[in-house]
């Protein structure tokens, strides 16, 4: 029998989340499978298994806390006849089952929660893994109450749940309720599901640890830091004319297409070289000015918000740049990201303009004392030497911390990456 231990999760980083288990207890495992993914602060991460087998038992469920070292489960070289062992799930062998019940595999613990204080009720929440594997009592129970076979617990639940709710045997009416916006509701008081009237129904979703830390850390950025937000507009006609230009070829010789971000990454790389108190981070009385150029890209991706950092941007071409981005992304959209992709970064880009805005006041990366926010494109009436043209506008704008970052020193930084947009080819000097 080999035990599932949680990895070393990276730099000041002690404990995860069990996100999900991807194997159920009694399933085979192959030497090197994933069987479990681990939901940290910055990253999702595996648990390997180090050895071949059947996964004998589950310790440690979806939802609950884990910290380096600590065993999650078990693989053996049984036939599947294992248990699971957790707080949130009892552990049953398959010989101790009544004949309905041993037609279901025993489900991973975790993937049952509790209904916060609804235990009298014996209501709770199965995730999508159980579907199918409910057994046929359960399911006949579920119909006649009409309660979601989803959401309810395999041990009496449903029994339970219409002693305590005195429900009718064919509640067609609570059917409706609790089925009729495609999701179980939750009352105020943090049951598990209650009824809802009509279309006011509400639902209690806990945080994930990644979404909780986003949380926390915006929260202290707004507390610890002179933050100020100055703000411009940049007129985008010279690159769209030059992308309309070289796009085909430049797809065509790079394999990547030429986008809006190799060129803000090129100009806000000359205008920290000119300003490099935003190219910095305070510690303790100290400034820590940085002669090098890791440039964060928000991305966003399901979990929430990450930062993946594009090394050593100022000796990158705008193909290198493009192709190092679009990785990126799709890293953190396939949840794939490594510690080594987010840390550190010494300015941050966000662009809010791919999802359709036109103005907003980004929040500052901590440690980092500057970002740069982008917005929409959008075709506006212009004064141009004295004539009134349409021309395609992006408002820009530029948060920063005043304890090091003087207001003139920020404006001037947004006037500097706002010459070089207009003017592309002067990005091949600056940049």
């Amino acid at each position: 029998m080999s035990k599932l231990v949680v990895p070393e999760l990276g730099e000041s980083i002690v404990e995860a989340t069990v996100g999900r288990w991807l194997k159920a207890v009694g399933d085979q495992v192959g030497e090197g499978e994933a069987v479990a993914e681990l939901e940290t602060d910055k990253v999702n991460m595996e648990v390997i298994a180090e050895e071949a087998g059947v996964l004998e038992t589950i310790v440690k469920g979806e939802g609950q806390t884990v910290t380096v070292g600590e065993v999650i489960g078990t693989v053996g070289s049984g036939s599947g006849t294992a248990t699971v062992v957790s707080a949130t799930a009892p552990a049953v062998s398959q010989e101790s089952r009544t004949p309905d019940q041993a037609l279901a595999p025993t489900p991973a613990a975790g993937t049952i929660e509790k209904a916060h204080s609804d235990d009298a009720a014996g209501l709770g929440h199965v995730t999508n893994s159980l579907l199918g594997r409910t057994t046929p009592s359960i399911r006949k129970m579920a119909r006649e109450y009409g309660v979601d076979v989803n959401r309810v617990k395999e041990s009496g639940g449903v029994a339970a749940a219409k002693e305590s709710e005195q429900a009718p045997k064919s509640a067609s009416s609570s059917q409706s309720t609790v089925t009729h916006t495609g999701q179980a509701t939750q009352s105020k008081q943090g049951t598990g599901i209650s009824s809802a009237v009509g279309e006011r129904a509400e639902e209690r979703v806990k945080m994930s640890r990644r979404r909780l830390t986003i949380a926390r850390r915006l929260v202290e950025v707004q507390h610890t830091a002179a933050m100020l937000t100055t703000f411009n507009e940049v007129d985008m006609t010279a690159i769209l004319a030059l992308r309309t230009r070289r796009k085909d070829r430049f797809k065509e010789q790079f394999g990547v297409g030429l986008g809006f971000m190799s060129f803000f990454t090129k100009a806000v790389v000359g205008a920290l070289k000119a300003f490099p108190r935003l190219n910095a981070e305070i510690s303790g009385e100290d400034m820590i000015l940085k002669h090098y150029y890791d440039i964060g890209v928000a991305v966003s991706a399901e979990g929430g918000l990450v930062v993946p950092v594009v090394r050593n941007a100022d000796r990158l071409s705008f193909a290198e740049i493009e192709r190092e981005i679009a990785a990126l992304a799709a890293k953190a959209r396939s949840q794939t990201l490594g510690l080594s992709d987010l840390q550190g970064g010494t300015f941050t880009i966000t662009n809010g303009g791919v999802f359709g805005s036109l103005f907003s006041t980004p929040i500052l990366n901590a440690p980092q004392v500057g970002i740069l926010g982008m917005h929409g494109i959008l075709q506006r009436p212009v004064a141009i030497n004295g004539q009134v043209e349409i021309r395609p506008m992006m408002y820009l704008a530029l948060s920063y911390d005043h304890r090091i970052v003087d207001g003139s020193e920020a404006v001037q930084f947004l006037v500097k990456v706002k010459q070089l947009v207009e003017d592309p080819e002067s990005l091949l000097l600056e940049g």
